[in-house]
């Protein structure tokens, strides 16, 4: 699917650098924002109806494992090792190329459907992941995890695909390196995948300092944070996203600053208070370095739903309880890490409504019971929102849902397809696994 030659959406308020402008119309030419002008008498036609909708950037989930939709629900209420040696990882032994391809489907027609309009995506067969992409319409940059027990190849692979996919389907996917954490890939392999990165012109997308627990593991077998692993392998100045980093200390905070220009942070909220990991990414402290600190899902294996109002709700609601601080991030700041710091976070362009800006348009209708009275639409898109009140998704200037009818996407073919093959993952032997979990 490529870019539209022209899109008109007409007459909504739109959503612009933080402020709710009444009663615009939104020109889009060849995928890109041409003009945001004021409904007239004379613009009576457009090609999207927007009135009584607020238009606003597509949301950006920066960190996710798509294809694991097909795990979700079936590992519940047991601790982060459990999770990973006991369940997940056993089970994946069983994931196909072909369950790649299809978990990615579901993963985005899900994120469709929530207003999700590009997503940063590190899992296996990631060939098979932009497959899905590409039909589904939607934005996204992919990466193609490897451990180092893999040997050679498994950095050769992703390498391989990071420079065979980057631009493609007409600029709608970007790649990454992406090796699957600091405590699972060697030095010597995140040193070759850093290098890789720079001479693509891409970034590294990996997990580092996931947890607490990680970051005094490697500091009592190595003297050293997972955050001073990145910058002698060379990965902080390649330029690096960084998922969780719950376990990031006072002392990275420093050692970051100086890449900010090229790094960022994916928090996932609803995955660590599911999984019982404490503390939190210190976003503030992060942020008041410069750092940019998207919003993700994490993998729906853990998280459960691909939701980003659940996880911006979340994100609000727990910088304020934890640091007993009512005032910490409002909501124009857990907007922006949905969309611009997300965008910042991975690298792109996109997440603004902005003549120039990449056509990722999001309608949200706020006229529901739950969103009544409308004193503030920021405060209800946060705060009482729903994925369900997104209307209309809006990528590269062609709609992929109007109305709430998935334009790309077979709904009901999908859904038969996944209930057929998703118990069969399950039938697994334990004593099996991709991996061992001992950060």
């Amino acid at each position: 699917m490529s870019a539209a030659g022209s899109l008109v959406i007409r007459n909504g308020d739109a959503l612009i650098n933080g402020a709710v402008v009444s009663g615009q119309d939104i020109h889009v030419v060849d995928g890109v924002i041409t003009s945001i002008e004021p409904t007239s008498a004379e613009s009576v036609t457009g090609d999207v109806d927007a009135s009584g909708l607020l238009a606003m950037p597509g949301f950006i989930n920066s960190h996710t494992h798509a294809a694991m939709t097909l795990l979700r629900g079936a590992v519940e209420d047991v601790s982060v090792e459990s999770w990973f040696n006991n369940h997940i990882w056993p089970i994946e032994v069983n994931v196909t190329t072909d369950d790649v391809q299809l978990g990615t489907e579901l993963a985005c027609a899900e994120m469709i459907q929530a207003g999700i309009t590009s997503f940063a995506d590190h899992y296996f067969h990631a060939d098979r992941a932009a497959a899905a992409v590409i039909d589904s319409g939607l934005r996204a940059n992919l990466g193609m995890t490897f451990f180092s027990s893999q040997g050679p190849a498994g950095l050769e692979t992703s390498t391989s695909f990071a420079a065979d996919w980057n631009g493609a389907a007409g600029g709608r996917i970007t790649t990454s390196l992406a090796p699957h954490a600091t405590y699972t890939c060697d030095d010597a392999d995140l040193t070759s995948a850093a290098e890789a990165a720079s001479t693509l012109g891409v970034r590294v997308h990996l997990h580092a300092a996931e947890t607490i627990e990680q970051t005094e593991s490697s500091l009592a077998a190595r003297g050293i944070t997972p955050m001073q692993v990145l910058a002698d392998t060379g990965v902080l100045d390649a330029g690096v996203l960084i998922a969780h980093g719950c376990g990031i200390v006072p002392d990275d905070i420093a050692l970051l600053a100086p890449f900010a220009d090229r790094i960022g942070v994916a928090h996932c909220p609803k995955t660590y208070m599911k999984l019982a990991t404490n503390p939190l990414t210190p976003i503030g402290e992060l942020r008041s370095a410069g750092i940019a600190v998207g919003l993700g899902t994490d993998g729906p294996a853990s998280c459960n739903s691909i939701d980003l109002f659940e996880n911006m709700r979340l994100t609000a609601l727990t910088q304020k309880f934890t640091h007993r601080d009512a005032t910490r991030l409002g909501v124009g700041q857990a907007l922006a890490m949905a969309g611009p710091e997300s965008a910042r976070a991975i690298g792109s362009s996109a997440g603004r409504l902005a003549v120039g800006a990449p056509a990722d348009i999001i309608l949200v209708d706020l006229t529901g019971l739950h969103c009544q009275p409308l004193h503030d639409p920021l405060a209800a898109l946060v705060y009482s929102a729903r994925a369900s009140d997104v209307r209309t998704t809006i990528v590269n200037g062609v709609p992929l849902m109007v109305d709430r009818e998935l334009l790309t996407v077979d709904a009901a073919e999908l859904s038969a397809r996944v209930a057929a093959r998703a118990p069969q993952l399950l039938d697994h032997d334990p004593t099996q696994s991709i991996q061992t979990y001992a950060p």
